[in-house]
């Protein structure tokens, strides 16, 4: 069984979730900007260890793997910025650094471990994406921009380590209930019960849903799956 998962942007949210959820089992690799937050996590929770980075800067992935200092088995990219903004205001700067963090780093990180997957033969690589990058939204170009770019990443690594025994899938999660939803600044665009009308089951997706889900593409029970993009969304891929 392999040993070692690193989890991008877990020092909250869906993140911290995925390596709370792994944590019995594995050892877990945790990643954010905060080195302090990192930390007190690590010995909170019994994290194997952290790398603090900015995934906007050069040379970010080769940093977080000199920081850690061993080889990745499973990596689960979940780091990612969103702005809400019509094109016409949005801000170059944040426009880069969306590539950079939701398109860049993980295409880097993937490429500094495969490598090692290679050699043993076995690995498993999550991609964290959204339904924006499915299905469009509106005044969220560049997010969706970004996340389509990481499915289209996921398919392409898929096909190419086909024969490596390693899988490449992503998970594309709709609104999920982490601190995003309860951000008093979301209200300034539209209300939790607002959104909650645009989803047919009409509830948020939980942090847990999504780790439960990278527990199954990790599991030999997934080992079939690759290239696949996978919609958490309570169906609001469908429509209202």
């Amino acid at each position: 069984m392999a040993d070692n998962i690193l989890i991008t942007g877990s020092s909250r949210g869906i993140g911290l979730c995925i390596a709370k959820y792994f944590v019995k089992d594995f050892n877990v690799y945790i990643s954010g900007r905060n080195e302090n937050k990192l930390k007190e996590l690590c010995s909170e929770f019994g994290f194997k260890g952290y790398a603090s980075a900015d995934l906007t800067s050069d040379n970010a992935a080769e940093n977080i793997l000199a920081q850690l200092n061993t080889d990745i088995d499973i990596l689960i990219n979940n780091a990612g910025v969103y702005y809400y903004s019509p094109i016409e205001k949005m801000k170059f700067k944040d426009v880069q650094n969306s590539v950079k963090i939701n398109t860049i780093a993980p295409y880097e990180l993937a490429r500094l471990t495969i490598p090692y997957m290679k050699r043993q033969n076995w690995g498993r690589i999550i991609n964290i994406g959204s339904i924006s990058g499915v299905v469009g939204e509106a005044n969220a170009s560049v997010y969706t921009m970004t996340k389509a770019a990481l499915i289209g990443l996921t398919k392409a690594l898929a096909l190419e380590l086909a024969q490596n025994n390693i899988t490449v899938n992503i998970i594309n999660p709709g609104w999920v209930d982490t601190e995003l939803i309860n951000n008093s600044s979301l209200e300034e665009n539209f209300t939790k019960e607002e959104i909650l009308e645009t989803i047919p089951q009409r509830r948020f997706v939980t942090p847990y849903e999504i780790a439960s889900a990278c527990e199954f593409l990790i599991s030999d029970k997934a080992k079939t799956l690759t290239g696949q993009s996978i919609n958490i969304c309570a169906g609001l891929t469908l429509g209202c």
